[in-house]
């Protein structure tokens, strides 16, 4: 993966490119980074593949600063960057807030969505997650934790969403060093600050009327975005939905080859009509 940068009305956005044919974004949530999708890219065949870097995430940390983060905000920052680098359409792949921003682009601008697959996302009412909510209300005493304290916490956290111990590992070398570049836990607490249940509830009652092809995977031992919420989206979205039982949250690491297959029957189906 190659990554790009451009700047889009102000903003440095970046993103990691790979390959040629039919766009898919992929879109990755908190606390990580493009590099969610390495092992998810690589099996997903004849494709554009776009790992766009939220504002305020991973490499982009720095260009989070002073501005809205939250996820309708996201939302509108990937519309402006598909126009900017001349993708008219693309296919969403969303993990986390990734999947509330897809579900916000779709409702809002569905001229832009060929089709979804969605992971373990945010969706009505599921979030922040108690831990993060806590988070939110601490803010303030995170902020001055000295790095060392704070990367333990940041290890505690992610490891609880990975159900292979080894992949665990490897997520916490690809997606710590941004924090530890840019501030450890003030560049965390910007994070969680912005995010709001009201960008997602404000779309919910119009997901049953999209009208374009989706797939979900869901890590059915996930305890950040329980399964229950999986069911509720793809009912709305009349999408089928495939169970991991062991899965976690972090499935695009622990279970890239069945987001991978799911990513492809899509693009089958895509490429049939």
């Amino acid at each position: 993966m190659e990554r790009k940068v451009l700047e889009v009305k102000g903003i440095r956005m970046s993103w990691e490119e790979h390959g040629e044919g039919l766009p898919v974004i992929y879109l990755h949530g908190i606390p990580t980074s493009p590099g969610l999708w390495r092992h998810v890219v690589p099996s997903v065949a004849a494709t554009r593949a776009l790992a766009w870097e939220m504002v305020g995430y991973g490499g982009s940390i720095p260009e989070g600063k002073g501005r809205d983060i939250s996820v309708r905000s996201q939302a509108d920052y990937l519309v402006s960057w598909m126009q900017a680098a001349g993708v008219e359409r693309a296919l969403l792949v969303g993990h986390d807030l990734g999947g509330g921003v897809a579900q916000i682009v779709v409702v809002r601008y569905p001229e832009r969505v060929l089709g979804l697959v969605l992971m373990n996302a945010v969706c009505y009412d599921s979030w922040p997650i108690p831990e993060v909510k806590v988070m939110q209300t601490a803010g303030m005493l995170m902020e001055r934790l000295p790095e060392k304290a704070f990367s333990f916490i940041f290890r505690q956290f992610l490891s609880q969403g990975h159900d292979r111990p080894g992949r665990a590992e490897e997520s916490l070398a690809v997606h710590w060093p941004y924090y530890a570049a840019a501030g450890g836990a003030s560049a965390f607490i910007r994070q969680i600050r912005s995010l709001d249940v009201r960008d997602t509830l404000s779309i919910s009652d119009q997901l049953s009327h999209v009208k374009i092809p989706a797939r979900l995977v869901w890590g059915a031992a996930d305890r950040f975005q329980k399964i229950g919420y999986g069911y509720r989206l793809a009912h709305d979205l009349r999408a089928p939905l495939e169970r991991i039982e062991e899965g976690k949250h972090f499935v695009p690491e622990d279970h890239p080859e069945r987001v991978a297959q799911n990513i492809n029957m899509l693009l089958e189906q895509l490429r049939s009509v």
